[in-house]
């Protein structure tokens, strides 16, 4: 059995972490979000090709005691280890690379280069924490790598060409392979790569007619899933759930809507970071005009729903945050401190597809793990109930593609008493 290496890194480079840098960068969501799906088949590419370097190896190896995973952002920049793979696969041709994906993302120079360490951070962290999980040795490792060849060459998006650059050789594998990703958050991410023979038939029977979107979809549509399909924030009813914080998609279609920047919000002269119209600046307007205080009782209180806009679950974990979640339950900590008098409600839900019992088991270990880390942050006794609901509200059929389904996955939080 093969896995994807692209699945182990999702849950690393979230919508967090890219909505981050680009306020980091000073550049916009969209750009950086096809920045990075760029240069993930790019670095898998190098990667894959180098298979047996031991600098390569050491630093998959390494990178878990370098703690690499915890600071993509803040760490990767100037990281020694890096560097070294970096230049290890791409040689002299570093610079071309950094061009390339600054010109075909729209971001400057720095950016990109700087996305291209963190992004190598990610590849090396995620298979480094695999390998440790999975007791894989150095040829192990190496197995791994070299299985990606089959599918990168369907992973690198139209538009970008690395033949000048000298790697389309990394591209041409002699076959493909169907990649199969179950997205259902309540199950193992991990499935096999069913091995389909080349077709070249050049009538219109041909698999990859239609298969070739899908797999670039996996990996563009993902990224770009916050600005692509994620409905405006809105309160939803106990019995309905609106918009999405979970970023995963397998849709052929990628329609980028808006671009939603996180922008300053004020909580009584303290500023806070968040969407003008997201979760904490419609809590705090609702504080701030005494809805709380004038509820006369919970039943008041429960029509009114407010998604996580920034908070969101390594894929089928409930104890791991992707990176940058934990800034707005930093959020949510200081609006509840700010008023001491509000209780809240923690709310788990998940999509129609998988095991209804593992659905609801994991949609609730999520909702304990937020009230457990938000009591850790001495707010614990306004955190009334935790509770998981797994697809009991959702609306979206189990048959309707991922882009579809996503508005059932979430996390919420609503005020109670």
């Amino acid at each position: 059995m093969s896995i994807n290496i692209i699945d182990l890194i999702k849950g690393q480079l979230g919508s967090a972490l890219i909505s981050q840098a680009a306020n980091q960068y000073n550049e916009s969501e969209a750009s950086v979000s096809k920045a990075i799906s760029g240069l993930l088949p790019v670095i898998l590419g190098g990667l894959a090709n180098n298979s047996n370097n031991p600098t390569v190896l050491d630093s998959i190896v390494g990178s878990q005691s370098s703690g690499l995973l915890n600071n993509l952002l803040g760490g990767t920049t100037g990281n020694s280890m890096i560097s070294s793979v970096v230049s290890s696969i791409f040689g002299d041709k570093v610079g071309s690379i950094v061009n390339l994906i600054s010109s075909y993302a729209g971001v400057n120079n720095s950016t990109s280069n700087s996305l291209l360490n963190l992004v190598t951070g990610a590849v090396l962290g995620s298979v480094g924490k695999y390998a440790a999980d999975n007791n894989l040795d150095r040829s192990g490792i190496s197995r791994l790598l070299d299985d990606q060849k089959g599918v990168l060459s369907s992973l690198l998006p139209a538009g970008l060409s690395l033949g000048a650059l000298g790697f389309g050789n990394w591209f041409g594998a002699s076959h493909k392979e169907e990649l199969v990703i179950d997205v259902n958050r309540g199950t193992n991410p991990y499935k096999e790569y069913n091995n389909t023979p080349e077709n070249n038939n050049e009538g219109g029977g041909s698999i990859w007619r239609w298969l070739l979107p899908l797999l670039l979809a996996l990996l563009l549509g993902w990224f770009l899933w916050k600005q692509c399909s994620k409905d405006k924030a809105t309160a939803t009813t106990s019995s309905t759930v609106v918009s999405d914080t979970i970023t995963t998609g397998d849709d052929t279609t990628v329609i980028v809507e808006e671009n939603r920047v996180d922008t300053d919000i004020d909580l009584n002269g303290t500023t806070l970071k968040g969407y003008a119209d997201g979760m904490e600046a419609r809590m705090i307007e609702f504080l701030k005009a005494d809805g709380y205080k004038n509820a006369a009782d919970d039943e008041a209180l429960k029509t009114v729903w407010y998604d996580f806009d920034h908070v969101n679950f390594k894929m089928g974990s409930s104890t791991e945050l992707e990176a940058g979640s934990e800034g707005q339950l930093d959020n949510l900590v200081a609006i509840l401190k700010a008023y001491p008098d509000a209780k809240i409600k923690i709310g788990g839900y998940t999509d129609k597809t998988g095991d209804e019992a593992l659905n609801k088991k994991l949609s609730q270990d999520r909702a304990e793990y937020i009230k457990k880390w938000l009591t850790n942050k001495g707010v614990g006794a306004q955190v009334l109930a935790a509770d998981g609901y797994g697809s009991e509200f959702a609306t979206v059929p189990a048959e309707a593609s991922d882009a579809e389904r996503a508005k059932d996955r979430k996390m919420a939080v609503r005020f109670a008493k």
